[in-house]
């Protein structure tokens, strides 16, 4: 796998949208998490496994 998905396949990260909102998911691979913009959350990502719960996911409002 490459780096640039951090080792999630790239034909799941085309179908992943968010749980909640329905709408779709930014990969940052540096905090590897599938970034919703429009729920303001962030999936976490471990070990190429997109942790796709609603309470796993944590608040963009956290961020400096």
């Amino acid at each position: 796998m490459s780096d640039h998905t951090a080792g999630v396949d790239p034909k799941l990260l085309e179908i992943l949208v968010c749980p909640l909102t329905k709408g779709p998911l930014i990969l940052d691979t540096k905090k590897s998490e599938l970034v919703s913009k429009q729920a303001n959350l962030a999936y976490p990502i471990r070990d190429g496994i997109p942790i796709m719960l609603v309470e796993e996911a944590r608040p963009l409002d956290d961020e400096p």
